[in-house]
């Protein structure tokens, strides 16, 4: 019977049908909307309907009953492919007509999104090369295609209708193919298929969450009366700032100037922008009235910020929530909660039935939120990592304002990839970019260029804004000797009583430690108080940290601060003196920005050391930076007017970032010692004699029936921006923390769990696999939702260095 042979979803609450025709049409729709984005509806429409049509299947039917009536003894999931059908239904139409470039190119891109859309994109060529993708679309045998095909027309959309919208999308891509961009034909075609593949995600988890959650679905509302509601908001807490500052220091006076620019810049239209403020001057708030203002102007659904630690979320999250007066739309998304590599390949979790697995996946993780905190990482893992979650997101970076604070710390191995992400959002995303640094890299000076206008500086860099920021003196003591813990302890000592307080910024956690240890044992007697910032502790617990150590300041007190580099990029602390283990020379400049930070004190010291007991054979980028500023100190000792007699100059910061990328020029590409190859040759590839497609010519005898030839799955699975993968785990830290936990080992609805998604992320620690296992080893940790979320024992959190990695914390356990 037909109506048996068509049915998509059965409601877990209620047994209740969602039909194919009616999953396929509101999938469509959604899809629709984030296509149209960019200016593709009809194509991501297309892979909308498309994408469940091997439902209309007999064999599909009597496994989803099958299962339904039988939840404790279930058919193997994922025993009925019913993602091929469509793929091949969408080729064969294609493939019956004349051959034509556009239609051809048109069933590749959303074949692959139909095909993968409950994995990862298929690599079109491989390494080995095969080409998966054809073996998918051409060589699997489906034995009820015609009946699939004929359910499809009968109750989705019929056959003219059809033909007519697949012509619709070939002319949108004809139109994409052609819009004036800096980017070449493959490397457009890669990024627009990964934009209609996460339309098609998100539509689809989108639309099976509010069946089960029986709601329906409604475009998002403006942002236009939301942001200028911020915006007013914004321009009154500037104002009381105002007020409250009447003895106008030149820094606060800079600090108004530099925020009417980027008020006067938002009338620009959108691009890629440079806004070089120096390090205490306010970027926070002038990059948000910019953002604010230029949304309001040009028609932006969000504004998002992208940094490199989370520290900055935490403050800066914090801030804009109470300047808005808004908790519930300012997201923070720090890591993903749940541990989920999202390398299931095909439909072996979305068959129809909720279970906690896909509860999880469906649950709200997408950034649809006005106003967005992130990271550097998450930025990446989006364009480029493995699994559905991350690229999931990919379409609401379009039409947004983003700010990329402390810009120069995108990790060199990824500089191209960034850059290219970057050009496509701008070309095609119709979004607008802030790079946001007092330390410009040199982003448009590499052989895969960030595409910046010639006139791109928000703010011109004059010489009375440098002489205002100059609040350190800047002391050389790592040219000459080093330092280990013991002497650097006694000058820390020697620092407090000449100071009162201190910050000492290391390179790495375990010298970090000894450090702190050590200061407790010298200073016990001196009523000096002692604190530790690592990645160790989650966010609301250096945040209290770090509150705790202000009030401190203020009242003057006797304090050292030890941590690692967490703190020094947009953390808003101002102390007397700042020690900073050598670096890169950004980082040495970052670090200065922690002392004396509102220039109310005369110039305070800001001492550069060698810590010889630093191991950074795993941290190469900290090792050459560090290399590259002793010997500009070097220069300096020997010539005081080298780099214009100022080490954080813009002639030092260009000429250091020069040497930078010079010497990682082999490695911007993200280079894969298994494959010979980078990243970019596989997401673009070309004909080259060493390229893919001849491989493939070889093994095969002749050429791909293919247009796209690049290799999208295997270059995600080589993709980490941190060499060492991690795992986000809760941690029990306070009431809220352990609250976290017990709801998520305990019935949970897809609503509540994405809200409590959303609050875990300032409870979660993100720890290497090492970590992990030993702590796994000594009992320090338990899973939750089936394996896929990992929370510690209280044994294993410690109230002065976070995770405790042998579970030998001072708390007891908490109760489920």
């Amino acid at each position: 019977m037909l109506s048996l042979r068509s049915i998509a979803h059965i409601r877990q609450s209620d047994g209740k049908i969602q039909t194919v025709e009616e999953h396929s049409h509101s999938v469509r729709q959604i899809a629709e909307w984030i296509g149209d984005k960019i200016g593709v509806k009809h194509i991501a429409g297309l892979a909308g309907l498309l994408h469940d049509a091997g439902k209309f299947s007999v064999k599909f039917v009597n496994y989803i009953l099958t299962a339904s009536r039988n939840p404790d003894n279930p058919p193997k999931r994922g025993s009925v492919d019913h993602s091929t059908a469509g793929g091949q239904l969408l080729d064969r139409f294609v493939k019956a007509g004349p051959r034509d470039k556009n239609l051809y190119l048109l069933a590749e891109i959303v074949c692959n999104a139909i095909i993968s859309h409950h994995a990862y994109l298929h690599d079109y060529i491989s390494p080995e090369a095969e080409s998966p993708y054809l073996t998918r679309i051409q060589e699997k045998h489906i034995d009820d295609l015609d009946a699939i095909t004929d359910g499809f027309h009968k109750l989705v959309m019929d056959r003219e209708h059809f033909r007519q919208y697949v012509e619709s999308a070939a002319q949108e891509l004809a139109v994409f193919l052609t819009k004036p961009s800096s980017e070449d034909g493959r490397s457009r075609l890669m990024f627009l298929t990964k934009y209609v593949f996460s339309a098609l995600i998100d539509a689809d988890r989108t639309d099976t969450r509010l069946f089960e959650e029986n709601k329906t679905w409604s475009p998002a509302t403006d942002t236009k009366d939301l942001f200028a509601n911020y915006y007013e908001k914004l321009l009154i807490k500037l104002s009381e700032l105002n007020k409250d500052s009447e003895d106008i220091s030149p820094v606060n006076h800079y600090r108004r100037l530099m925020s009417d620019s980027c008020d006067n810049f938002a009338e620009q239209p959108s691009d890629i922008y440079k806004l070089s403020i120096p390090t205490g001057g306010g970027k926070t708030l002038a990059s948000l009235r910019y953002g604010l203002k230029h949304a309001l102007n040009r028609h932006k659904e969000r504004v998002i910020y992208i940094v490199p630690y989370t520290t900055i979320i935490e403050q800066n999250a914090e801030e804009v929530r109470q300047i808005l007066q808004d908790d519930e739309r300012v997201l923070e998304h720090h890591s993903n909660v749940v541990d989920d590599p999202d390398h299931t390949y095909d439909d072996e979790w979305a068959d129809g039935l909720v279970n906690v697995n896909q509860k999880l996946k469906l649950a709200k993780d997408n950034w649809d939120a006005p106003i967005i905190f992130t990271t550097m990482v998450q930025f990446l893992n989006v364009f480029y990592a493995h699994g559905s979650r991350n690229i999931r997101r990919l379409h609401n970076l379009s039409r947004s304002v983003i700010v990329f604070d402390e810009v120069q710390k995108v990790p060199v191995h990824c500089v191209s990839l960034f850059n290219r992400a970057l050009n496509f959002l701008k070309d095609f995303g119709d979004s607008s970019i802030v790079l946001c640094t007092a330390t410009q890299p040199a982003l448009d000076y590499v052989e895969h260029k960030l595409n910046i206008p010639a006139k791109a500086d928000m703010i011109p860099r004059t010489k009375d804004i440098t002489c205002a920021f100059k609040r350190v003196n800047v002391i050389d003591r790592a040219s000459q000797e080093t330092f280990d813990t013991e002497k650097l302890a006694s000058f820390v000592r020697e620092q407090v009583e000449k100071q009162s307080n201190v910050l000492v910024i290391l390179n790495t956690r375990t010298v970090v430690k000894k450090l702190y240890e050590q200061l407790k044992e010298l200073l016990a007697d001196d009523e000096c108080s002692i604190y530790h910032l690592s990645t160790s502790m989650c966010a609301a617990h250096r945040a209290d940290k770090l509150q705790e150590i202000r009030r401190r300041l203020e009242r003057n007190e006797k304090l050292v601060c030890v941590s690692t580099q967490l703190i020094e990029a947009g953390v808003d602390i101002s102390f007397n003196c700042v020690i900073r283990s050598l670096a890169g020379l950004d980082s040495i400049a970052q670090a200065a920005g922690r002392c004396n930070r509102h220039g109310k004190d005369p110039l305070r010291p800001v001492y550069i050391i060698d810590h010889a007991e630093e191991n950074l054979d795993r941290l190469p980028e900290i090792k050459i930076g560090k290399s590259l500023t002793r010997a500009m100190l070097v220069d300096m000792k020997r010539d005081p007017s080298a780099y214009c007699g100022d080490i954080f100059s813009d002639a030092a910061i260009s000429r250091y970032f020069a040497d930078f990328y010079q010497h990682f020029r082999l490695q911007l590409n993200y280079f894969i010692p298994p494959l010979h190859r980078d990243m970019i040759s596989l997401l673009i590839s070309d004909d080259g004699p060493d390229s893919l497609v001849q491989a493939y010519v070889r093994n095969k005898g002749g050429r791909p029936t293919l247009f796209s030839l690049n290799s999208m799955r295997t270059a995600a699975q080589h993709f980490q921006v941190i060499d060492s993968p991690t795992t986000a785990v809760l941690v029990p830290y306070g009431e809220e923390g352990s609250e976290i936990i017990a709801r998520f080992n305990g019935e949970t609805s897809l609503a509540d769990l994405s809200n409590l998604m959303r609050r875990a992320q300032r409870y979660t620690v993100n720890l290497y696999k090492h970590e992990l296992d030993r702590l796994t080893k000594h009992d320090g940790v338990i899973s939750l939702m089936d394996g896929k979320v990992y929370a510690l024992m209280e044994t294993a959190y410690n109230h002065e260095y976070g995770v405790s990695p042998d579970n030998d914390g001072e708390w007891g356990l908490y109760l489920l």
